[in-house]
């Protein structure tokens, strides 16, 4: 079976290795930024996921492929990924000593069948000073991340505790994915 990684992301890449041995990556051109306003906010992430899946299968209807969106979300706001470095400082003064939430949005489709869902985790940040944030962006490591922060990286030092998936954080909850991929294929017998 092929498998398919819609997905740039270096660190979906190097988590799906626990998975999958082998897989292609195909990355989806599509707007991220192109979901109905009066779609409850937290289920962009699922919904783009599909979006992405959706658009790889079609070419690919052979293979299975997997798409995952991460997206941080503090109230009813969601945060992206910061485009330049005022943005990111805004975003991490928001982090700043509080709890939010990462919801990652995946989506499996293969031969006309499909499973989506999200896993939801919730990060509790260190109240940040001015000088944890300009040291924490001289790193370069925020500025392609949801949220602006790597919980895998020198963001960890941001983060006071987490209350679910850490992959989840990362970018690709591998536990669930894997039971869902395990489900989609046994229906499929």
């Amino acid at each position: 079976m092929n498998v398919i990684l819609a997905s740039a992301s270096p660190r979906r890449q190097e988590l799906l290795k626990t998975i999958f041995k082998e897989f292609d990556i195909v990355v989806p051109n599509i707007d991220e930024n192109d979901y109905d306003e009066k779609m409850f906010i937290e289920e962009v992430p699922e919904f783009l996921s599909d979006k992405k899946a959706e658009k790889i299968a079609k070419e690919n209807p052979n293979s299975l492929v997997i798409a995952c969106d991460t997206a941080v979300f503090t109230g009813k706001k969601m945060l992206g990924k910061p485009s330049n470095e005022q943005e990111c400082i805004k975003m991490l003064r928001t982090l700043s000593g509080s709890t939010h939430k990462v919801i990652s949005g995946c989506s499996i489709h293969y031969k006309n069948h499909k499973r989506s869902f999200s896993v939801i985790t919730f990060v509790t940040f260190h109240h940040l000073s001015k000088i944890d944030i300009n040291e924490y962006i001289s790193t370069n490591e925020p500025f392609d991340k949801a949220g602006g922060y790597a919980i895998q990286g020198f963001g960890s030092l941001l983060v006071k505790k987490i209350n679910g998936d850490f992959y989840n954080v990362v970018g690709l909850p591998l536990s669930r994915l894997n039971k869902e991929i395990k489900l989609l294929l046994s229906g499929l017998e």
